[in-house]
């Protein structure tokens, strides 16, 4: 199982799931039409550290965070 959290506005609760990379995490989110805005914004952390490649591979234990950007200085 990998976990999933929602960071700062998202206000979702985690999630947990059975996938093998980011790509099959994107395209389940994809079908939450609150999440739809979200996911062309958000920054991804991989336990973590910030990763780009959504053909990253997971494995059991991963946490996953979705972090939304944020204003101020």
């Amino acid at each position: 199982m990998v976990t999933i959290e929602f960071l700062g506005p998202i206000n979702k609760a985690n999630l947990e799931l059975e996938i093998s990379s980011l790509k099959e995490l994107k395209e389940i989110l994809k079908q939450d039409e609150s999440l739809k805005e979200w996911l062309e914004l958000c920054a991804v952390c991989l336990n973590g550290v910030m990763v780009f490649d959504e053909n990253v591979s997971l494995k059991a234990g991963d946490t996953i965070a979705l972090l939304p950007p944020v204003c101020g200085g």
